[in-house]
């Protein structure tokens, strides 16, 4: 075990010894314990105090160890294999913090480009691609409610079927009946194009001589951050482009009406309502005749409300905004109307000259995301807006189902 290991394991009985002496202390005012029980559980804590500095013991031990052991120079950070199972986290943060110093030996290695000649930088390796993700799971990313391809060229197209064009096969009368022909698919082409999304940030010094593990920590969370809203937003941009249909809501009525017929049958289970923090908010004002709210949260899901048994997203009203006083309403699959092309090479590239970065003594970092949105089923997911809603207060509550 390295230093490492043996701190986390000193700790872990550290905490073990105090979960002890609490449960004693639990014990001792508890008559209804037996005193051979507490004994056992003394017998169990002094065991693990022993464990416990046995651990502290081995812990002075490796670090005397550490520093009487003659320092090897293996000079500047340089590039190593991010693929290399078990040290791409930790080469990443190398040659983060190597990126950021402006070491030569680095900076030299890094001269990868894209189709337009653009430098790429440091690509992220795929272990820190997964902590970035899974802390986008934890912000409001509408990611989640669109299909995600990953693709590997920067432009391309894909051919996609609508559930409404899909014609049965043909009953024949009997057995020798000549089978003919299927009805041909309307098909509809649908091209992408990766962008390139980027933003700088300025780090200063001081986490550059950090742990490696507060480094990543740093960077990983700034990206996720920036991915939410920047993905957010391009999705947003799509929502408008969808479809014809727009239609304008008043009544609590016209809201089941858009539930009951405003996407194809075949994707209503899957569908959902989509809104901003303004419309929620009249939406959740609205009464049936007997004054109960029509929105419900999800009985497994507290922070989850439904209305007529259908999931409502909301979003901020900064980044799906009123429009000429009128709330948003989306309804329909989002998947099935929308597809991200996740290109998959974020990358990071760093100064500490240009940008102001020389004259304020600062790095800064540029992180940048390839992507492309686009609409696929323009049916499959139908914008709505409304300014207010009749039966959206409890004396109009009888109008409102």
């Amino acid at each position: 075990m390295n230093i490492k290991d043996i701190n986390a394991a000193w700790i872990e009985a550290g905490q073990k010894v105090d979960d002890l002496n609490a449960k004693i202390t639990a014990a001792l005012v508890d008559e209804e314990v037996s005193a051979e029980e507490i004994a056992e559980m003394k017998a169990k804590r002094d065991d693990a105090v022993m464990r416990r500095d046995s651990l502290k013991d081995q812990l002075a031990i490796a670090r005397e160890t550490e520093k009487a052991a003659p320092v090897k120079d293996e000079g500047p950070a340089v590039i190593t294999d991010t693929k290399k199972k078990g040290n791409a986290k930790m080469d990443f943060a190398t040659q983060v913090r190597g990126m950021m110093m402006h070491d030569p030996k680095v900076m030299n290695l890094l001269t990868e480009t894209d189709t337009s000649g653009n430098q790429l930088g440091l690509v992220i390796p795929e272990d820190v691609q997964v902590q970035i993700n899974a802390l986008v799971r934890q912000y409001a990313s509408l990611q989640q409610y669109v299909r995600t391809e990953n693709v590997t060229m920067p432009s391309g197209s894909r051919v996609y079927e609508k559930w409404s064009d899909i014609k049965p096969l043909a009953n024949l009368d009997n057995d020798a009946a000549l089978i003919g022909d299927n009805d041909d698919p309307q098909l509809t082409k649908v091209a992408y194009s990766i962008h390139r999304y980027a933003g700088i940030s300025t780090i200063t010094n001081t986490l550059l001589n950090d742990s490696p593990d507060n480094l990543i920590a740093w960077v990983t969370q700034w990206i996720a951050r920036k991915s939410v809203v920047t993905r957010n937003q391009a999705i947003l941009n799509v929502l408008p482009k969808l479809t014809a249909k727009k239609p304008s809501i008043s009544s609590y009525d016209d809201v089941k009406t858009l539930i009951n017929t405003g996407v194809d049958p075949a994707i209503a289970a899957t569908s959902f309502l989509m809104t901003n923090v303004s419309g929620f908010n009249v939406l959740a004002h609205v009464k049936d005749g007997m004054g109960r709210y029509m929105i419900q949260p999800d009985i497994t899901k507290p922070n989850v409300y439904e209305l007529e048994g259908k999931p409502v997203v909301v979003i901020s009203d900064k980044w799906l905004p009123d429009q000429s006083g009128n709330h948003p309403l989306y309804f329909g699959d989002l998947k099935q109307a929308v597809t991200l092309f996740d290109r998959q090479q974020m990358s990071l590239l760093t100064t500490n000259i240009g940008g102001g970065a020389f004259e304020h003594d600062e790095t800064k970092i540029r992180v940048i995301d390839r992507f492309d949105v686009a609409a696929t089923d323009g049916d499959a997911f139908v914008p709505a807006t409304f300014a207010t809603l009749s039966g959206s207060t409890t004396t109009a509550a009888s109008t409102a189902h």
